[in-house]
């Protein structure tokens, strides 16, 4: 078993550039649709994770977490999404299906007190294609109606890699970072065909429109929990994170050209994406081992975040540049549940993990609409999941195959704009190896 986790960690830099996991027409705007970066063992838990604290598990949305890692296993966890979508518009319809990897994590304790992790997680997906005919108006010229067809079309998405220190300094405190490289492709076009000259040139009634850039930068994010014991044996984990703002020194590139045969224009914005401030604030009620229930609130300021966006001065030139007033800030609440009937049961079914969650979050983005500029969807989600052991016997039980389905939607607040439902099935397995025991010989 040993032998496969490394040689999956091996491989993991050749395929993570691969992962793209949208059809939504509304990653066309920021940076994409907003990965969902729960794990396997919490993601049919409605995605709650900052009090969570257990040995067997790796909680990379609150680093402090890993300061209680099992000092005698190596913990993996692996996850992936296989996705049915609905798209609705007034009256039309469209199906879309996708199957992602979610997720990659590694923990271990490095010293007393200590444990340490890595993983891998998409950050934003870019993906979508559609196209849209309008009317221009009528041309004295040709004596006909001009109409347009313009193509949209954008692939790409973020993804990031983080290697991750929690702490115990305190008996009933404990603080952790991540420290993240975050990579990838932003890329969008725009083709539009006018109607006037089809019949005539073809080269002459067109034009196109290419936004791109090569995305790399850091992300900062850290840390707290505070258990506070209760009678009977329960526990109260309270839990807060910050993750830190910053721009992101990349150029993003402009091309426009009219005309098949005509010449492109270029345009650069120097560092015109950024991340926001984000904070977390979380708290997690466990009962005897059996029952934990867990609340989650996040908010992120991507309102102080800005964009690369063109716009045309004066003396007609043509301007690609970093502009705010292109987010909204978000805010995202989560709440979820497990039961586990009996874990030192040697019943199969008393030793599986029964899950439910919740979780409703605003839009960050702002949208392009029949009214003009509109509010992004509002996204909701409900999930319910299984924790299945591999085995009951008392070690090799904590390695489990996690389950859970789960249904989202994104509806925007505004009429006329697609409506998004999407079926998903989560699937991942968490190995908890015994790599670290010492073992006597008599």
């Amino acid at each position: 078993m040993r032998n496969k986790i490394l040689t999956i960690l091996l491989l993991l830099p050749l395929t993570l550039s691969a992962q793209n996991g949208s059809n939504s027409s509304y990653s066309r705007f920021g940076l994409g649709t907003l990965s969902e970066q729960s794990q396997t063992f919490n993601r049919g838990m409605g995605g709650v994770a900052y009090g969570l604290r257990q040995g067997a598990r790796v909680n990379m949305l609150n680093p402090a977490s890993y300061s209680c890692l099992d000092s005698l296993s190596f913990i993996f966890d692996v996850g992936m999404t296989l996705q049915y979508g609905r798209l609705t518009q007034n009256q039309d319809r469209k199906n879309t299906y996708n199957a992602t990897l979610s997720n990659i994590n590694a923990g271990f304790r490095l010293a007393r007190n200590v444990g340490m992790s890595i993983g891998f997680v998409p950050f934003t997906n870019i993906g979508y294609t559609f196209a849209r005919e309008n009317s221009v108006g009528y041309s004295s010229v040709s004596a006909q109606n001009i109409s347009s067809s313009a193509t949209y079309m954008g692939q790409g998405g973020l993804h990031q890699l983080y290697l991750g220190v929690g702490w115990k300094p305190f008996a009933d405190f404990s603080v952790g970072v991540n420290a993240s490289y975050v990579w990838g492709d932003y890329n969008h076009s725009v083709t539009q065909v006018f109607s006037e000259y089809n019949s005539t040139n073809a080269n002459y009634n067109s034009q196109c429109k290419l936004y791109t850039s090569d995305i790399k930068t850091y992300k900062l994010d850290f840390g707290v929990q505070y258990p506070i014991a209760l009678p009977n044996h329960d526990r109260l984990v309270l839990g807060a994170t910050y993750g830190v703002g910053h721009k992101i020194n990349n150029n993003e590139s402009y091309y426009y050209r009219f005309n098949t045969l005509g010449d492109t224009t270029t345009a650069v914005a120097k560092n015109g994406f950024s991340l926001p401030h984000t904070f977390g604030v979380g708290v997690a009620y466990q009962h005897l081992s059996k029952i934990t229930v867990a609340a989650d609130y996040t908010y992120e300021k991507w309102a102080d975040c800005t964009m690369p966006l063109v716009y045309i001065t004066d003396d007609n030139k043509i301007v690609y540049e970093a502009q705010s007033g292109a987010y909204h800030n978000r805010s995202r609440f989560a709440v979820g549940a497990e039961f586990v009937p009996d874990l030192l049961s040697r019943d199969y079914f008393s030793t599986v993990r029964y899950r439910i969650g919740f979780n409703y979050s605003t839009p960050y983005t702002k949208v392009s609409g029949p009214n003009g500029i509109q509010d992004g969807p509002a996204e909701m989600r409900l999930s319910v999941g299984l924790g299945l052991p591999l085995t009951t016997r008392r070690m090799s039980g904590r390695s489990v195959v996690n389950v859970s389905a789960e249904w989202m939607r994104r509806k925007p607040s505004a009429p006329g704009l697609i409506t998004e439902n999407y079926l998903m099935l989560n699937l991942g397995i968490s190995f908890n190896e015994k790599w670290f025991a010492k073992w006597k010989i008599n």
